[in-house]
């Protein structure tokens, strides 16, 4: 058997002004075929299982590249057909092939392509023939399109919200498209659209028990896996949003039966999954009369995860302005900000401007007296298995103060309290820390705080379907539409052999 695994993969938020290119790909992630590191990206994780699995079968395995960009805006499109042809060029040259296992992230636009995931796909299926296992694995933050459904045999996407769980679950992909290259199973998946978009931490009730079920019911058989595609809502595309995916063996009945039970209970849970989100007036009197240190405070709408810049100064002007003179902020993008930092060099006290640049909702820029306390060339910070970029960082430190701000030069969300202690900041040693992110950063976070909370500034992410300026999205969703189900049908069913 020859088996080839590649990896092309970004999350698009078609609001954002942060336009994604080849240099996005680069300072983020890329790997030529045989260089792919032994820790796998978010996005890559099926390399890794495919080196151990494939090759204990005694089969080949071909390496095609692997490449990701931190979220952002629509991807140019020269810079998507570049990497799309480059892996079809791999896959051809691999030829004959019994199997081709993909690590996508499934949110991605392109200029010119609404559905980056689903035209990768069906290229590779005309590529392979109609007989050739096609795995892919995406995260649930992503758009599970009918062109994706048709192409792939198997699917399977991270339950865990943070996504601590993408190496299993790459585990799990690759068991299964081992299977299924033997022909011990016939995969029949049924799809069951939600028709809303909402935010699903699997970190709190009721979407905990709800994944519990489901690798529960992953137990019984003839249930090969079941995925929960929570929708991404800054990405304006037809199918953007909610989608239940089943794929059982040789069953299709029950495929299409859990689905619809699934879809129709987890549309139930409308509206009651987010953890309590404060204005920012609110988060900070919360955290500063919190008994707890440290007390976690999240702007989870400057999330650079979530494909904005991750520069707003909104909440450290409300941190400031209330009077707290210590704490840990991690981060602020401020790529100028930085380079500046470094020309001055550790020690120096600087006039700097920084943060409030790449748009008009964030807060306006700082202009302060820093001392620069630290830097760091290409810093990094954990993320499970997974070590992920930070660019050129340094450590500043207010003036007069103990607020102390990590500027960045590439974009990326908290995911770990490395993000401080790599910087040489301890966290433990500050009474509050301001990170940016949703949800990634509970896992990590959790472990040394006993307090988090959770601050909505409104802004700069699209977070309020109801006034998103979508374009594209064909049919009614919730909260849109109160009653979405009320039209037709919205389970799809395929039989795979």
């Amino acid at each position: 058997m020859n088996v080839f695994v590649a990896s092309l993969a970004t999350e698009t938020n078609t609001f954002s002004p942060v336009y994604t290119d080849i240099h996005s790909f680069r300072e983020s992630f890329y790997a030529a075929p045989g260089e792919h590191p032994d820790t796998p990206t978010l996005c890559s994780a099926p390399f890794i299982a495919c080196r151990e699995l494939i090759r204990a079968e005694g089969w080949s395995l071909v390496e095609g590249t692997a490449t990701w960009a931190e979220p952002g805006g629509l991807v140019n499109r020269q810079t998507y057909e570049q990497l799309r042809d480059e892996i079809l060029a791999q896959l051809r040259a691999a030829m004959p092939v019994q199997g081709v296992i993909l690590g996508l992230h499934g949110a991605m636009v392109a200029d010119g392509y609404l559905d980056c995931e689903g035209d990768l796909l069906e290229r590779v299926r005309a590529i392979v023939g109609p007989d050739v296992t096609i795995a892919a694995e995406f995260d649930p933050h992503s758009h599970l399109t009918e062109k994706r459904f048709n192409n792939c045999d198997l699917m399977v996407a991270f339950k865990e919200f943070p996504h601590v769980d993408f190496l299993d679950r790459a585990y799990d992909l690759v068991r299964l498209a081992v299977r299924h290259m033997k022909g011990e199973i016939i995969p029949t998946k049924a799809m069951f659209d939600c028709r809303m978009i909402e935010v699903l931490p699997t970190s709190r009730e009721p979407m905990r028990s709800f994944v519990d079920r489901l690798q529960q019911l992953e137990q019984q058989p003839g249930v090969l896996t079941i995925s929960v595609i929570h929708g991404f809502m800054a990405g304006d595309v037809p199918e953007m949003g909610t989608r239940v995916l089943v794929i059982t063996d040789n069953d299709p009945a029950r495929a299409t039966q859990l689905a619809d039970t699934l879809g129709m209970e987890l549309y139930s849970f409308r509206g009651t999954t987010r953890p309590p989100y404060l204005a920012p007036v609110d988060a900070v009197q919360e955290v500063i009369s919190s008994p707890h240190q440290p007390v976690v405070l999240a702007d989870v709408w400057d999330n650079p995860g979530g494909g904005v810049a991750g520069d707003a100064t909104l909440l450290l002007r409300a941190l400031l302005d209330a009077g707290v003179n210590d704490a840990a902020v991690g981060t602020i993008w401020d790529p100028m900000a930085v380079r500046f930092c470094l020309a001055a060099g550790e020690g120096a006290v600087i006039k700097l401007r920084f943060g409030g640049k790449s748009c008009d909702n964030g807060g306006a820029p700082v202009d302060a007296w820093v001392e620069i306390k630290r830097t760091v060339r290409e810093a990094v910070q954990d993320f499970g298995e997974s070590v992920v970029p930070m660019g050129d960082a340094v450590w500043i430190r207010l003036q007069g103060t103990e607020m102390d701000i990590i500027l960045n030069s590439n974009r990326a969300q908290a995911f770990s309290p490395t993000l401080f202690s790599n910087m040489g900041i301890d966290p433990l040693s500050k009474p509050i820390l301001l990170i940016k992110s949703t949800n990634h950063f509970y896992d990590a976070f959790s472990r040394i705080s006993q307090h988090i909370v959770y601050c909505d500034a409104g802004a700069p992410y699209p977070s309020n379907p109801k006034t998103n300026d979508y374009r594209h999205l064909s049919r009614p969703i919730w909260p849109i539409v109160e009653h979405p189900h009320a039209a037709a049908s919205t389970v799809i069913s395929e039989v795979s052999t």
